[in-house]
Order: structure tokens, then sequence, then C-alpha cells
């Protein structure tokens, strides 16, 4: 008996030592392969019908997809985000100037105007007690918002051979987990002390949170802030690229969503006196843009996502501190695999 537990002991502390070692070796190329496993989820049913075309020839298949990510994805982000980052530091400029300026004398004409204004005093005077500036808040909060677009928009591409290196990275591995992903998968899942059917469902949960991030939050959010940026292009709202994609990031949050950016953006054709473009984009955010929300995520995710809105918001908001952009998939992926295994727990140990 002690001689087996001594061997049990060795054994483990070497497999965890290797896989310590095994950590650092692949630490630096963790997000990239992120991003190839979270692609390669997404994009695994096509594989599995082009396969079925071209007669079994799974490595033909995977080329064909790659290259088409890269020509129709890849190639035309670059070129969006030197507009996205153009654009956030010129709005960071006008708006800090607007502020420290007293930008908005300029509509005080307006009655209502005065209204808010003198509402916006008597905060900012009851929040000065409580030594609070809301000016440097709001001015604060723009800097961040403008700062963070820019960063993760410029970040990597200031590093041209940490980003052309990842990219490698991320494409040589999305190939091989497309060709090979289904082994891989048959592997890991071997490892996993449980049941056959507990370890279907575990994987289950994991695909049913990538399709249904990726398919419905991400791509209603891309559907929302392209319908928004339309929508202020043609009613003259500056910055609408901009303002586009701000408002699509902002739909994926599951309280407030697009409105956060659509309903100010309504509020400044008032303020210029714009009114009939004021009215349309207040129809058109409101009918179209949030409207659509609930049209197209009922459609693309179903009941894949079995995650509250609480819970979802957190999972959304955490997983952007925590791992940028790609928290915005792995944060409910995350919870959605706890809750996945808080349901094994309970039906394994619950009675008990």
């Amino acid at each position: 008996m002690k001689e087996t537990r001594l061997v049990a002991i060795f054994f483990f502390a070497l497999l965890l030592l290797l896989l310590y070692f095994a950590y650092l070796i692949v630490g630096p190329f963790l997000r990239a392969i992120a991003w190839a496993a979270i692609l390669a989820i997404v994009v695994y049913p096509a594989h599995t019908r082009l396969v079925r075309l071209l007669k079994g020839r799974a490595t033909v298949s995977a080329l064909i997809l790659m290259l088409i990510i890269l020509l129709i994805v890849l190639l035309p982000s670059f070129r969006l985000i030197g507009f996205l980052a153009d654009e956030a530091i010129e709005f960071s400029k006008l708006a800090r100037a607007f502020i420290e300026e007293d930008g908005i004398k300029a509509w005080q004409g307006n009655p209502w105007v005065m209204e808010l204004m003198r509402l916006w005093e008597v905060g900012s005077d009851q929040l000065q007690s409580f030594n609070i500036d809301l000016k440097k808040i709001t001015l604060e909060g723009i800097q961040k918002t403008s700062g963070f677009l820019v960063s993760q928009a410029t970040g990597q591409v200031q590093n041209v051979f940490t980003l052309a290196l990842n990219i490698i990275i991320g494409f040589f591995t999305f190939f091989f987990f497309l060709r090979d992903g289904k082994e891989m998968c048959e592997r890991i899942r071997s490892l996993l002390p449980m049941n056959e059917a507990d370890q279907a469902s575990l994987f289950d949960r994991i695909v049913d949170a990538v399709f249904a991030v990726v398919h419905g939050s991400i791509i209603t959010a891309m559907v929302q802030g392209l319908l928004a940026g339309a929508g202020y292009w043609a009613l003259g709202v500056p910055f609408a690229l901009l303002l586009g994609v701000v408002t699509g990031f902002t739909a994926l949050f599951p309280i407030g969503g697009a409105t956060i950016i659509w309903l100010p953006a309504c509020g400044y054709l008032f303020l210029q006196g714009a009114y009939i473009r004021g009215i349309l984009l207040l129809v058109w955010g409101a009918g179209i843009v949030s409207g659509i929300d609930n049209v197209l995520k009922p459609l693309l995710i179903g009941n894949r996502l079995r995650l509250p809105v609480l819970f979802l918001f957190f999972s959304i908001l955490g997983g952007l501190g925590v791992f940028g952009i790609l928290g915005l998939i792995l944060g409910p992926v995350i919870f959605a695999l706890l809750a996945a295994l808080l349901d094994l727990y309970v039906k394994e140990y619950g009675r008990a």
C-alpha cells in the first residue's frame, strides 16, 4: 500500500510539474490558441459539410476555409482599424475641448437646454458636497472609452512582429483544430473522470455557449452597430463609423444595450435644432436598432445559452476586464461551463 501510494504521489507530482512547464512554453500563445479554438468551433459545421462535398478530404477543406477567413475577415479589418483609431483620437480631442471650454454655451438659446443646464448644475452642486466632480467624471469617461477603443484597435498593430506572429500561430492552430478537432476532443473527453453521458453534456455546454455568444450576441451586435452607423451617417451625426462600432459594442450588454449610444445621439440632434432628424433617429433606434435584438437573438441563440441575464451581464463585463476583447466570449463560456459542472454536482451529490 505504501509503495502504491508513493508511486501515485510521484506520478501526479511529475504530471503537475510537466503541466506547469508546458504552460510556461505555451503561455505566450494562449490568446492566439483561444481565438483559433473559438473560430474552429464556429466554423466546424461548415467544415463537416465541405468535407462531405470534397469526399472526405479534410485537409483541403481546412485550407479553403482558412483562406476564405483570411481574405474576407482579416485583411479588411486592418483598414477598419485605421479609420477607427483616427476617429477615436479626433473624438477624444473634440470632447475635451467641448467640456473644458464650455462648448455647451452655443446651445443655451433653447429654453429646455437651459432647464437641462439648471438640473446639471444642481446635480453637480449636490455631488460637490461629496467631493464628486461630475464634469471631471464625464470627461474621464469619454477619454477612457476612446482610449479603450484605440488601445484595443491599435495595441497589437504597434508591434508588427508580435501581431504577425500571433496571426500565423492562430491560423496554423485553426487549421489543425479544424482538421483534427474531432480526434482531439475524443482524447480530452477520455481523460475526464466521468461517464460518457456527462462528458457529452459538458462538451455540449461549451459548444452551445460559444455558438450562442458568437452567433447570437456578437452577430446581433454587429447588425445593430451596422444599422445604427447607417442611421448616424444618413442623418448627419458626426463620427458615424466610430459611433456605429461603439453602438455594436454596447449592444453586447444585456442591460442598456445599443440605447446607451443612439439615445444621446438623438439628444445631440435635438440640441442642434434638427428636430426632424432627431425624431427620425429616435424612431430608427427604438424600432429598428434595438428592436432587431428581440428578433435575431431568439432565432440565433434559442435556448443554447442557459444563463440568467444577471450572470450574462457580469460574465461579459468581467470577461472584458480579465481577458480583453477575448473575454466577450470566454466570460460567458466560463460561466456556462461552471453552470454545467454545478448541474453535474447536483445530479451526483444533491440528494446526498
